[in-house]
């Protein structure tokens, strides 16, 4: 037993979720009931990850910004620029492709008990509210923007405090991240459980008759991932990116995945930035802020959805109009993380640019739940990943300008 546990921790993360998700699938498919108790550990991997993950932005980000000293560079404007243009290259994209190739979807109810934001305004008015949020139900709900907003400030108020008292703080959030490692030891474990419930719950059924639906939706977020992103990174750094970019998708974009939650993955990123050697006082920040509003696979999932209910409805679209839609896609996305439900509750938001009714574009919320299976867990992968790709060419750039060398194929 002693020797099996030492060749399983001589294995990379990636290579022990690999077998957690095999053995998920295998036993899903052959003794889904005699199985079905595996269950319980992807609910606690999830629940555990959820739990930490508020406290553990809070923490990092208020030491972050409480022990940083004036003159040190963070690229935090950088980063921001990044996530922007990234957000909405993703939805002009989807725009792009639903253009070429169309999709008709057969509307169905199941999401009439939900409501959707009545406009950008509203959008805007709930990530205001999230802002002044009380601390305490911020964290209890994971509301992440109040959580940043809260952290910020604290760790504002904190910069001149007594060396003694940031390295209190400091204490807790190198204890919270210990923490954390010992949750993400079990991920391998959570993942086979997360892995099952989805096979054995949903099948691959409920997917078929939405195919060209997916292909188109998955399609536009895996060209964001391999085409779009590298182009950015390329752009900022001047040097292949691909390695950069692969290594974040397996080691972020995988967890994320199957975990379907930015904000869970916080964790995972936070330790691949240190793994690439980035600057904490940047990613401590970088990386729960892209949770927040570096959307792109939202943008995409907005996007796509809406211009299917548009063509299923025969309704025209001129390209000014084409172009609306991407800024209003990449706003709403950025939104997404603060409104009950995510990026399918702002489709109808969207759709209400073409005159579609309420009801109409809530039949589309209930097809995006149906392939939600498949569809969140990409948009979630392309989010997260896409974080620490940014925020390591937003260093790398500024590597670059500074003159040192930039081995990046050291990363893959």
């Amino acid at each position: 037993m002693k020797s099996i546990l030492k060749k399983w921790n001589q294995l990379s993360l990636v290579k022990q979720i690999v077998i957690g998700l095999v053995l998920g699938i295998i036993l899903a498919l052959t003794i889904p009931k005699t199985a079905a108790f595996v269950v319980i550990f992807g609910s606690l991997f999830v629940g555990a990850l959820k739990a930490i993950a508020p406290v553990l932005v809070l923490f990092l980000v208020m030491s972050a910004i409480a022990q940083h000293k004036k003159g040190h560079q963070t690229n935090m404007r950088s980063v921001i620029s990044l996530y922007l243009i990234g957000t909405f290259l993703a939805s002009l994209i989807a725009v792009v492709v639903s253009f070429i190739f169309p999709v008709n979807i057969a509307l169905v109810k199941g999401a009439e008990d939900l409501v959707a934001p009545g406009g950008v305004v509203e959008v805007l008015k709930s990530l205001l509210l999230n802002v002044v949020d009380n601390p305490f139900k911020a964290i209890y709900n994971a509301n992440y923007i109040g959580i940043l907003a809260w952290a910020v400030v604290l760790g504002l108020a904190l910069r001149n405090a007594s060396d003694v008292t940031k390295t209190v703080i400091s204490n807790f959030s190198d204890a919270i991240s210990k923490l954390v490692s010992w949750v993400i030891k079990f991920a391998p474990l959570g993942i086979m459980g997360l892995v099952f419930e989805s096979i054995s719950t949903n099948g691959i059924e409920s997917l078929l008759s939405y195919g060209k639906l997916l292909a188109v939706l998955l399609g536009c977020m895996i060209f964001v991932a391999l085409v779009v992103n590298p182009l950015i990174v390329y752009g900022a750094i001047r040097q292949n990116p691909y390695p950069l970019v692969i290594k974040c998708i397996k080691e972020s974009g995988m967890t994320a995945f199957f975990t379907r939650s930015s904000a869970s993955n916080i964790p995972v990123n936070m330790n691949l930035c240190e793994k690439l050697g980035l600057n904490k006082d940047s990613y401590s920040v970088s990386i729960p802020l892209g949770a927040t509003i570096n959307m792109a696979g939202a943008a995409v999932t907005i996007s796509v959805l809406t211009l299917a209910t548009v063509h299923t409805l025969g309704i025209q679209v001129d390209v000014p109009t084409a172009i609306i839609l991407s800024v209003l896609a990449a706003v709403s996305a950025c939104g997404a993380s603060g409104v009950a439900g995510g990026s399918l509750l702002l489709i109808p938001l969207a759709c209400n640019l073409f005159g579609i009714p309420a009801d109409v574009a809530m039949q589309v919320v209930g097809v995006g739940f149906i392939i939600g299976v498949l569809q969140d867990s990409f948009e979630t992968a392309l989010n997260s990943s896409t974080d620490v790709i940014f925020t390591a060419a937003a260093e790398f750039k500024e590597w670059r300008k500074e003159g040192k060398v930039i081995n990046i194929n050291k990363v893959a």
